[in-house]
């Protein structure tokens, strides 16, 4: 090398790094073939068991080509420890209660499954066999915080205008929540998914429970089957984006929610425009706002008919009642829940109503 190349270079090499990792362009590209073996621990604990106390586990019990439960065990001191499956969605939770007179209160469920990453291949139609007319019918229809009437409609109806495949309508609608909702971190847990409030008020800031809601209930509005996928965050992502993984094995607070659509030439098929929202507004110091950035091109392209193996689907329950609770029902199954005589417990406040998960994933097995 001579002296003017090494100079050059050499003033090149500071400046570069000291860019940071965000200035540049990177890639996002989940690819299927590959299961991961993963163990899932929840420990919950009753610290103000006044009355009698119950508390209901959700277990990763979905299965399909994506997932695959292999395992679920529990121990604790309670007097009833079982699983149960809601029969319309097929939610699965541990349900256990404890006798009054018991002072500390505990169970815990071990959890092990495997998954993969997701990734349509738009060039492969009618490779799924077609699923049976009652259940897309079930995944038309409207939920408590998911009207598929009114303002939702109305909404959903201006976006598809002109699109005449499921495909393009998907597409549209995928895109407008990406380009007109964002990711407000002040919304406590994953939020709630009232999407009719969200389009009346004009707020809409949110978080997964928000933002894939209002994707999946307009496309319902507009004969679409769709549905969320409640479950929760077990590794870091493989591609190097902080905000699209877990990374550290203390996932308490990992919880995600991931939406699929059925497409007649494809079956079911991942989204997650929520995501794509939390790139853009976490992933870097500044908030980006546009799409055409190079962190987040990636990310809007390979969400829209994928996603990473690295969360776990619990179920696709909407409206969840819990069996045996005195309690109203909840929008959704994704946080250990609990109660005593004295009401339902915070389920986003872990520290005080106890509890923890954590996540390892498993090799050799």
């Amino acid at each position: 090398m001579d002296r003017r190349t090494f100079l050059t270079t050499s003033a090149i090499v500071p400046i570069a790094s000291a860019l940071p990792r965000w200035a540049f362009a990177q890639s996002f590209e989940p690819q299927p073939g590959h299961w991961r073996t993963f163990e899932l621990v929840t420990r919950v604990e009753i610290l103000k068991p006044a009355g009698g106390a119950r508390a209901w586990v959700p277990i990763p019990l979905v299965e399909s080509g994506w997932q695959k439960p292999l395992a679920n065990q529990w121990t604790g001191n309670g007097r009833t420890m079982e699983q149960i499956t809601d029969k319309k969605y097929g939610a699965s939770l541990l349900y256990a209660e404890w006798a009054d007179g018991e002072k500390a209160p505990w169970v815990e469920v071990v959890s092990r499954f495997q998954t993969q990453d997701r990734l349509q291949d738009w060039s492969r139609k009618g490779a799924t066999p077609p699923e049976s007319a009652a259940t897309l019918a079930l995944w038309t229809q409207p939920t408590d915080l998911m009207p598929t009437d009114g303002i939702v409609k109305k909404t959903a109806d201006e976006i598809v205008q002109g699109k005449t495949t499921d495909v393009d309508k998907v597409r549209a609608l995928y895109d407008w929540v990406v380009t007109n909702s964002y990711r407000e971190p002040k919304v406590r847990g994953c939020g709630v998914g009232d999407i009719r409030v969200m389009l009346e008020t004009g707020n809409l800031g949110g978080k997964c429970a928000d933002l894939n809601a209002l994707f999946v209930g307009m496309a319902r509005s507009v004969g679409i089957p769709a549905r969320d996928v409640y479950g929760i965050r077990v590794a870091k992502s493989a591609f190097g984006y902080k905000a699209l993984g877990v990374g550290t094995s203390d996932v308490s607070k990992a919880q995600h929610c991931r939406a699929e659509v059925y497409l007649k030439d494809y079956g079911w098929v991942a989204m997650d425009p929520a995501d794509v929202l939390k790139v853009m507004r976490e992933e870097t110091p500044e908030w980006i706002k546009s799409t055409s950035n190079s962190l987040i091109v990636p990310v809007n392209a390979k969400l829209f008919g994928g996603w990473e193996g690295n969360w776990v689907g619990y179920n696709v329950a909407p409206d969840v009642a819990l069996p045996n609770s005195r309690g109203a029902k909840i929008a959704f199954l994704m946080y250990p829940q609990g109660e005593s005589s004295e009401g339902r417990f915070d389920s986003l406040d872990p520290d005080s109503f106890k509890y923890k998960i954590t996540a390892r994933e498993v090799t050799g097995a």
